[in-house]
């Protein structure tokens, strides 16, 4: 886990409360692609997937505004892309 990867985890498990967190460094998947490292080794192009009871009380768009509020410094810091999905306890997920 790097340091990006590791400040994300730290962040949101402070702010939500996980049940489940997977965070999936998909930097490689970008290689050579504007925002990416050239040979994707970096930490540039994250999935987050994330259950918690907070966002039982918030709509899909809510959830997503709170978690890149929560990740402004590290979006500052270089990270292009984050793909997001919050789910409260008992929505279903894809995961």
């Amino acid at each position: 886990m790097g340091p990006i990867e590791e400040r994300i985890a730290t962040k949101i498990e402070a702010a939500f409360a996980p049940e489940r967190l997977a965070i999936i460094n998909e930097s490689h998947l970008h290689a050579g692609h504007a925002g990416g490292s050239p040979d994707g080794s970096g930490e540039t192009h994250f999935r987050v997937r994330v259950v918690s009871p907070a966002f039982a009380a918030m709509s899909r768009i809510e959830r997503h505004r709170a978690l890149n509020d929560l990740l402004t410094a590290e979006i500052a810091d270089g990270v292009h892309a984050l793909a997001l999905e919050p789910a409260a306890p008992g929505e279903k997920v894809r995961w």
